[in-house]
């Protein structure tokens, strides 16, 4: 960051992160004139605004660029400095990775157990729809991301994970109230469903592609909540696409019933993260890739 003073570019990241300039000036013990002119300063050194002046702010695209950068220079910091003076190890390396709900609730923790175990790492998880995760590595807001998406982000590269199936699943009362002769065109108009938020398009995609229902013309529950996923099936509430791997115990016991033995939907998971990487963050990079790749089928 050649002639960027680091305390502009702290600023930056302070209102974007407090959500405003009171409390950015308050994160950084300075008054909130003297977080406005770093800002300007910063948007004077790189001839273009930096930030969005709404409430609240936000950067621009090129103020997620010089964040993204300056988040990764820190992250750098964080993790080279501890080596260079080992007695200071009062500050815990922050990381930041987004990740879609189902692998949270199946496979990521147990891969990050053993490393969050023994490294001083405060961890933050933020889940999203797994066709949007990467929208929060361009952003600079996270070093990794879980998604669907193949294609590689510039600086960053791509290791394929393996594979989620998911199963259309009910449990017994439900199927036979609602799918008793089976699972057709018209019984799905009247059983309800459920989806994670507004940007899941798998259930949508579902009942398109294999019975030929156009969008929007199913009941559909929003939950934001993989295990509560499963507590809506076993409940009779609802039926459900989930990974196999989530409900493997329920199947087994006849809590849920697969409603659509023939049919399924096939995710492909990719870890995507930056191409340079180091120490901790290259040790998180191959613990969660040997681990997925064990439990995943590929």
């Amino acid at each position: 960051m050649r002639g960027v003073d680091y305390r502009w570019v702290a600023a930056l990241d302070a209102v974007i992160a407090q959500r405003g300039f009171e409390r950015a000036a308050e994160k950084l013990c300075i008054t909130q004139s003297a977080v406005s002119q770093r800002i300007k300063q910063l948007e004077k050194l790189m001839a273009q605004p930096l930030l969005v002046r709404e409430q609240p702010p936000r950067p621009t695209a090129a103020g997620q660029k010089l964040l993204g950068l300056y988040r990764r220079v820190r992250l750098l910091e964080q993790e080279v400095l501890p080596e260079i003076t080992p007695d200071d190890i009062s500050q815990p390396l922050s990381v930041a990775l987004a990740t879609n709900a189902d692998s949270l609730a199946t496979w990521l923790l147990p891969a990050l157990s053993p490393l969050l175990k023994s490294r001083f790492i405060e961890l933050n998880l933020l889940v999203e729809d797994e066709a949007r995760t990467l929208d929060k590595l361009r952003s600079g807001e996270v070093v990794g991301a879980i998604s669907m998406e193949a294609g590689v982000i510039p600086g960053c590269v791509a290791d394929y994970l393996g594979r989620m199936n998911y199963l259309c699943v009910a449990s017994p009362d439900f199927q036979q109230k609602y799918f008793l002769n089976g699972v057709t065109q018209a019984n799905l108009v009247s059983a309800p469903g459920v989806v994670f938020d507004h940007h899941d398009d798998m259930h949508e995609v579902f009942v398109q592609q294999y019975f030929n229902l156009p969008i929007g013309s199913v009941m559909k529950h929003t939950v934001r909540s993989s295990e509560a996923f499963v507590r809506i099936a076993t409940e009779g509430i609802a039926y459900c696409l989930i990974p196999e791997v989530q409900i493997q115990r329920e199947l087994d016991r006849g809590d849920l019933v697969n409603v659509t033995p023939e049919l399924s939907l096939v995710r492909n998971l990719y870890w995507h993260h930056w191409a340079l990487e180091s120490g901790v963050l290259t040790e998180l990079s191959e613990r969660l890739i040997q681990y997925a790749r064990q439990v995943l089928p590929q």
